[in-house]
């Protein structure tokens, strides 16, 4: 594996530059740290597994390509032993949805990359994308990062990096959007979740504040028109 781009430090370090754009309000995961879940995090996340990765409706994707791509994704954000991965996220899910809406532009691309995806596939391994071991779908991927794959438009670099990008902004993206499931990424990072008010104890340097767990429309003031019709009003501003 190609520690340069599949390191989960290294993805986990470009998220906090490019992953909160699709987010949450005001830029708010840019000075969050990375940790490790706790162990009663990690023990949700076993619990909660086998649903998470239950296949879902697709909106935009066929569902050949959303087997690929959820392989992709799979690889570039693995579960390991710090914690979920792109798996549990529901990251493809995140692209899926986004294909249909903000990320139009990009379905050419990635009909035209994921068809690439598995004839590279085929041709050097004998096998549908998918059915390869994690060390081939590796090896894949690292040759479509360092441009070494033919027939990709314009190449393969530039379609390796549209799938990255997207799945760090499916990773860290605030749960509205439909990644971020259960706020897996924002724990990952260590991140407690959006507030609206912060006392002065709560600034100090040094300060672990407990995870919220709440959507930035979960409160009022973030609630998009689309949204009113979930915004759980219950829940106070500032926890």
């Amino acid at each position: 594996m190609s520690k340069r781009f599949f390191s989960r430090r290294d993805l986990l370090r470009a998220s906090l530059a490019t992953a909160a754009i699709a987010a949450s309000p005001a830029g708010a995961l840019a000075s969050a740290e990375v940790v490790r879940p706790t162990s009663e995090s990690q023990t949700d996340y076993a619990a909660t597994q086998a649903t998470l990765q239950a296949k879902e409706p697709l909106e935009t994707l066929s569902a050949t390509e959303s087997d690929t791509f959820e392989a992709i994704v799979a690889r570039l954000i693995p579960t390991d032993a710090n914690g979920p991965g792109a798996t549990e996220a529901r990251v493809a899910r995140y692209v899926d949805r986004a294909l249909g809406g903000a990320l139009a532009s990009s379905r050419p691309a990635y009909a035209a990359g994921l068809a690439a995806v598995e004839q590279y596939a085929r041709r050097t391994k004998g096998a549908s994308f998918v059915k390869l071991s994690p060390e081939n779908q590796d090896a894949l991927l690292t040759d479509m990062e360092s441009n070494a794959a033919p027939g990709f438009t314009p190449n393969s670099a530039t379609f390796f990096d549209l799938v990255r990008n997207h799945t760090l902004q499916g990773m860290f993206c605030d749960p509205y959007y439909g990644g971020n499931a259960n706020f897996v990424g924002w724990d990952l990072l260590g991140y407690p979740g959006v507030r609206t008010v912060v006392s002065a104890d709560q600034q100090r340097m040094g300060i672990e504040l407990a995870p919220n767990h709440k959507s930035a429309y979960d409160y009022e003031m973030f609630t998009k028109n689309s949204a009113r019709a979930t915004w759980r009003g219950d829940q106070p501003d500032g926890d």
